[in-house]
C-alpha cells in the first residue's frame, strides 16, 4: 500500500516555459517604420488581414501604434490589401 504522502496524477503536469518577449524595434534600434515596405509589414498582419496584437508580437506600445499607422497608410495607398486573400 502506498504511503499517504505519495501524490499520483492521472495526467502529467503541464509546466509552461514562457519565452521572453522583446520589442524588435528597440532591440535593433529602429526609429521609423516605413509604410512603403509591405514585406516587413506583413509580419504584423495575420492571414485574414487583421493586425496582430502586442501580446503576440511582443512590440512595445509606442511601436505598435507606429506599426498600426504604417499598415493603415499602406492599405490606403494600395501597397497592402485590406482583405487577407493576397497576404502570405
Amino acid at each position: 500500500m502506498a504511503a499517504n504522502n505519495d501524490i499520483r496524477y492521472l495526467t502529467p503536469i503541464n509546466i509552461e516555459i514562457k519565452t521572453e518577449k522583446y520589442c524588435r524595434f528597440r532591440k535593433s534600434g529602429i526609429k521609423y517604420i516605413d509604410y512603403k515596405d509591405p514585406e516587413f509589414l506583413v509580419k504584423f498582419v495575420n492571414d485574414q488581414g487583421k493586425m496582430l496584437p502586442r501580446r503576440i508580437t511582443g512590440t512595445s506600445l509606442k511601436f505598435q501604434r507606429k506599426v498600426g499607422v504604417a499598415v493603415k497608410r499602406a492599405r490606403h495607398l494600395a501597397i497592402m490589401p485590406y482583405s487577407g486573400d493576397l497576404i502570405k
